[in-house]
Formats: structure tokens, sequence, C-alpha cells
């Protein structure tokens, strides 16, 4: 067995050890992954959305694909917004989530924390780039994220002070 190989046998046996021993680290990382593939399908909605309603960003991008040289589109440009809120939020969420993993929080509350946090961020997307629903609806799955974060950021600092 070559060093290499031992080194990332060991390294894997540390990081199964670590999850094991810290139940919130992997709520974290599995929220984590799911928001970010989230943001990451953000990039085909919006595509689709431009073939949809043939809208491109560039003139030549416009004229190839539909031969017209519409450049700008309402719905095309809320499912960009919807991507650009994402990425405001989301990464605040995976720092301060991760962080909040340190302070030995309640298993079962970090779980529904982080659960609840994935569960407004995807509503919020659905309600507003998807299907559209009239306000409150957006503005409460906004405010209901932004609640758990501040929560986890509160209880962060007074741990670390």
């Amino acid at each position: 067995m070559s060093l290499e190989s031992e080194l990332r046998g060991a390294a894997t046996a540390a990081t199964t050890a670590l999850v094991a021993a810290n139940p919130v680290l992997r709520d974290y990382a599995y929220y984590s992954a799911l928001l970010g593939l989230k943001v990451l399908a953000m990039g085909p909605l919006t595509a689709r959305q431009r073939f949809a309603k043939k809208v491109f960003l560039n003139p030549e991008d416009a004229k190839f694909f539909s031969g017209s040289e519409k450049l700008d589109d309402p719905d095309v440009e809320r499912v960009r917004r919807a991507h650009r809120n994402d990425l405001e939020n989301i990464p605040v969420f995976m720092l301060i989530g991760g962080l909040y993993t340190l302070t030995n929080p309640d298993p079962k509350l970090a779980l529904n924390l982080y659960r609840g946090y994935f569960a407004f961020r995807l509503a919020h997307t659905v309600v507003y780039a998807v299907y559209p629903v009239p306000q409150p609806a957006r503005v409460l799955c906004h405010l209901g994220a932004l609640t758990i974060c501040v929560y986890m950021g509160v209880k962060v600092v007074k741990f670390f002070f």
C-alpha cells in the first residue's frame, strides 16, 4: 500500500469519525450540499426560460438561437433575480451554519434549522421564479430563512464571546 493511499484511508477514517461524533456537522453538510445544488440548478432554469421565451443576453446569441434580437423579458429577469437572491443569501447560511456546528447545538434543533432554511429557500424559488405567487408569499419565505440565519448568528456570537 502506497503512502498516498494510506493517507487517503486515514483521512476518510478521520472524516467518518468526525461525522459520527458530530451529527450536526453531517446534517449541515447535507443541507449545504442541497443548497449548493439548488444554486447550480438556477442556471439551467434561467436557460430554459430564455429558450422558451426566445430571449437571450447578447444580440449574437439571439440571432443564432432564435433569429430575433429580443434581449429582455420580465419572466427571464424574474428567474435571474431569484438566482441572484440565492447568491446573496445561501453563502451567508453556509458560513453561519458552519460556525453554528461549532457551538455544540442540540442536534434536533440544528437539524430543524437546516431543514427549515432549505425549505424556505426552495419555497422562495418556487413562488418567485417557477410559479409566481403574489406577495406576501415571497417575503414570508425570505423572512423565514433570514430569521433562521439571524438566530444561528446570534448563537455563534454568544458562544464565542
